[in-house]
């Protein structure tokens, strides 16, 4: 891979990591078991993708 594509890359997991750690501050705020458990499985879906980045190396 270029540098520019690592790049992309890295930029790509660190908007994955910032929504983890949003979903994870919203999941705290919330009170409806329900509603948390669609957060919870936002965030396994952001952590899948960056998974999904890792194995790229």
């Amino acid at each position: 891979m270029t540098e520019k594509e690592l790049l992309y890359i890295e930029d790509s997991v660190n908007h994955e990591l910032y929504l983890i750690e949003l979903l994870n501050e919203v999941s705290d705020c919330l009170t409806d078991k329900e509603l948390i458990k669609v957060v919870n499985k936002l965030k396994g879906k952001h952590e899948s993708i960056i998974e999904s980045f890792m194995n790229l190396f």
